[in-house]
């Protein structure tokens, strides 16, 4: 054996790559980075009728998008049946095991005390007469979980086993098993599970739960894995944001906390949107490219100098990529939806039109359309009418983009241009 850190992640094909699942992939390729050591891929694919090529690419897929690429593998236990069945009959013609029809049975002596130093939870005593006799080979010839993951990790010298708390149950068995063999047990650390905001085991009632349909919705790779790291460890500096390069520094997973972490996506999509300002314009241009497309502007052969200034008006302002086509539509094309509320309210009154027509006239005039000069036109008509600027800006902001909130109105009106703004205000007067 050697000294060099073995760990490994091994998904299992049945469904697509759950966040859990990447949190403790990561956390495994976390710590091979810290010690030099090698992070191997296993596909556990012994389950024939559920196992899918479909769910295997998307799982490989989201595994490079988060950044954690693998030194070994990947390795097919279907492709490893023989070797599971000669040391399940080694195990058996030991006298440590015996046959029920097809299937190869170890036989688990009572009595016995099974002590794990776990490097999270620390001593974690079983008793084995809490423990019924293991399948080792089913009558149908495949493997047993617990015996394929033993017969795995001791053949890939995997020297430390990085897993959920869901599989506390899970280790006295292989314990029995590596003994069985003759073998000496890996370390173990067991990790809390990943738990929803209101303490119950994270769940599609939660919201999403696999890590594709973050994706989806316009998450960036290096936000969620910087927040998943932060489920269960916190970095020396204490600072919420820290680069994977940054972590692998100081991961260590005797650091790892042994209470559950609880999943909160507001935290998700604030940690977002910081590495979404963080970007340069030209940056976040690249990430929207596609959502563009599908939004059908990219037909229009819109100025690339111009959406670049949407971006950068707004940047601050969308916390996921998905955000921004609906935050940002009034400046792509004229039938831009209205809030029907805002406009009964800002705009459906006749004060409100009134108010909203003498802006528009001062509008007309200028010849500098910058923001600036619009704050003083508004300022100006505000103080002839005898009220607030606020009574301008509301009503104005609705006509313009359709909604109530946004980016700062004169930024939005120099944006658009002297005869949009006018032309639009118009048409809500109308």
């Amino acid at each position: 054996m050697t000294d060099e850190v073995r760990v490994r992640f091994a998904p299992s094909p049945t469904g697509y790559l759950h966040l859990g699942s990447a949190r403790t992939a990561l956390f495994n390729w976390l710590y091979a980075r810290y010690t030099g050591g090698k992070f191997i891929l296993r596909v556990e694919d012994t389950d024939k009728e559920r196992s899918k090529n479909g769910f295997l690419n998307e799982i490989l897929e989201d595994l490079k998008w988060l950044g954690l690429d693998w030194d070994e593998g990947p390795f097919f236990q279907s492709e490893r049946l023989d070797i599971y069945r000669t040391q399940a009959e080694e195990i058996l013609n030991k006298k440590l095991a015996y046959k029920e029809g097809n299937a190869i049975i170890y036989k688990v002596k009572k009595g016995k005390t099974i002590k794990i130093n776990d490097l999270v939870h620390k001593e974690i005593k079983f008793n084995t007469d809490e423990i019924k006799d293991q399948v080792l080979i089913k009558s149908d010839g495949s493997p047993a979980y617990n015996f394929a993951c033993v017969v795995d990790d001791s053949e890939m010298g995997i020297t430390h086993i990085i897993r959920g708390d869901d599989h506390i149950s899970n280790t006295p068995k292989q314990i029995l098993f590596y003994e069985a063999m003759g073998l000496k047990p890996p370390t173990f650390a067991h990790m809390p599970l990943m738990m929803g905001k209101d303490g119950a085991k994270l769940s599609k009632r939660h919201g999403c739960v696999a890590v594709f349909e973050y994706k989806e919705q316009g998450f960036l790779p290096e936000a969620l894995v910087n927040y998943l790291l932060l489920l269960g460890w916190t970095p020396k500096s204490e600072k919420e944001i820290i680069s994977l390069k940054d972590a692998a520094r100081e991961f260590d997973i005797k650091d790892i906390g042994s209470v559950q972490a609880r999943f909160d996506i507001d935290k998700l999509r604030w940690i977002n949107a910081e590495y979404i300002m963080s970007k340069s314009p030209e940056e976040i241009l690249k990430l929207l490219d596609s959502r563009l497309s599908k939004a059908g502007y990219a037909e229009k052969a819109l100025d690339k100098a111009y959406i670049l200034k949407v971006i950068k008006l707004y940047k601050t302002r969308f916390k996921t990529l998905d955000e921004f086509i609906p935050l940002t539509e009034c400046f792509f094309k004229d039938d831009y939806k209205i809030d029907e509320k805002a406009y009964k309210k800002q705009i459906d009154r006749e004060e409100s039109k009134k108010y909203l027509k003498i802006f528009n006239e001062k509008l007309k005039p200028l010849d500098e359309f910058k923001a600036k000069a619009l704050e003083d036109a508004c300022r100006a008509s505000a103080e002839e009418l005898g009220i607030k600027a606020a009574k301008l800006i509301h009503p104005t902001r609705v006509a313009i983009s359709g909604r109530t909130e946004g980016a700062g109105l004169f930024d939005m009106m120099e944006l658009l241009g002297k005869g949009k703004t006018i032309e639009r205000i118009e048409k809500v007067l109308k």
